[in-house]
């Protein structure tokens, strides 16, 4: 698989980028981000993607804690987690190149790992 890469951007928004999913799973039940088709759609253009995904954001979290139990708990920690993982930098608008797709995919199995241990099967 190559060398993991734990510090940069494209693997920071690999991981913000799961926590959306995460967080939208919680929410709803299921989740169409973490399918390749709109994983392709975020290396494309990651600023444009993280601008569609934070309004949402709010919902789920709502939607998440009126669930009760885990979800809430496990709501109140990822939207937590897209706070912290919003680097305080300027995020590309750019296309990510072969080996920053690389590292966003890095990126987002680590963090979707992280929350599958955590919590198991809410983990969509």
């Amino acid at each position: 698989m190559g060398r993991l890469v734990k510090e940069g951007r494209p693997y920071g928004w690999g991981r913000l980028h799961a926590a959306f999913q995460v967080l939208e799973g919680l929410a709803v039940g299921r989740t169409a981000l973490g399918l390749p088709p709109e994983l392709k759609k975020t290396t494309n253009t990651p600023r444009n993607n993280v601008e569609l995904l934070l309004p949402k954001a709010g919902l789920h979290l709502l939607l998440a804690r009126e669930r009760g139990g885990s979800h809430a708990e496990a709501a109140a920690v990822v939207f937590g987690d897209i706070a912290r993982l919003v680097a305080p930098e300027r995020m590309s608008r750019d296309n990510l190149n072969p080996q920053e797709i690389t590292e966003f995919r890095q990126g987002h199995a680590h963090q979707i790992g992280l929350y599958r241990e955590k919590w198991g099967a809410l983990v969509p």
